[in-house]
């Protein structure tokens, strides 16, 4: 018998195809990756003749989180993989919710993320400068504690693909946007994991991507949000499919963000009521 064939770099392969592949594929637990709080398994799937290597979250594998207590974190993952496709940007990698060895849990496609930049610790993305000015292409986050009494500036780049992301984490409430979830992978794309902490009704946004804090979306953004806010109607085919993920209630508050991102028209400021920057932050 012929090895598989292996996938191409993400973005070649059409979603369609991959999604099913992921959906109805053979899982075969390579390892695990310790760095993770809930289970994560690397895995390879297969399906008719191609193969890939995927993550595999089982439900079993997951923390109780006491501010997350309805449904569990791997529909949620599904969830904002279907926003994400919705909005047209591509910035999660194909995710499913099915059966694995160690029961129902998220299947999602495995990226090889683009090693950092030698002259930047936290990668061309992200960095930490000395002052109180970000510098050119760069948007500043906060100041942060580097030790021996010292601060420095945390910045992000000025960069299209992150400001897409910003939006998408503040339409699914993203609980827990770490400098580590961001993926640039080798072909220019960018994107992001770790999607469990998401979909509260209370505002939960916690982030690095406060760079745009209360500057006009772009036109693109608004677009989207519109686009979006018809596929989340009541009987649409994408409020159909994340009711089947998320409580009514999560439902109804995803419809209410993204009204507000359109009535307000700007990137949303942290709340205060909430830490805004998650930890650790990378």
């Amino acid at each position: 018998m012929p090895a598989p064939e292996r996938l191409p770099a993400p973005g070649v392969t059409d979603t369609g195809e991959l999604e099913e592949l992921l959906a109805k594929g053979e899982l075969t637990v390579i390892g695990r990756i310790r760095e993770a709080s809930n289970a994560v398994l690397l895995c390879s799937v297969t399906y008719g003749g191609v193969s890939a290597d995927c993550v595999y979250k089982p439900v079993k594998g997951e923390r109780p989180l006491w501010d997350f207590p309805d449904g569990n974190l791997a529909r949620r993952e599904v969830a904002a993989y279907l926003i994400s496709e919705a909005t047209g940007w591509g910035l999660v990698p194909a995710t499913v919710l099915r059966d694995g060895p160690y029961g129902e849990g998220m299947v999602q496609r495995w990226i090889e993320a683009e090693q950092p930049d030698e002259d930047s610790p936290l990668g061309a993305l992200l960095g930490l400068v000395d002052g109180e000015e970000a510098g050119e292409g760069w948007k500043a986050v906060a100041l942060a504690e580097v030790g021996e009494g010292r601060t420095a500036l945390l910045v992000h780049a000025d960069d299209p693909r992150l400001r897409r992301l910003a939006v998408l984490d503040a339409v699914i409430n993203n609980g827990d946007r770490k400098g580590g979830h961001l993926l640039p992978a080798p072909d220019g794309r960018l994107y992001g994991i770790d999607h469990g902490v998401t979909f509260h009704a209370e505002d939960k946004l916690r982030t690095l991507l406060w760079g745009w804090a209360g500057e006009p979306l772009t036109d693109e953004a608004r677009e989207v949000l519109a686009a979006l806010s018809a596929g989340l109607a009541e009987g649409a085919p994408l409020a159909t499919r994340l009711a089947e993920l998320i409580t009514p209630v999560e439902l109804a508050a995803v419809r209410d963000r993204v009204a507000d991102l359109l009535r307000a028209g700007t990137h949303p400021r942290p709340s205060g009521q909430w830490p805004s920057i998650p930890w650790p932050p990378v």
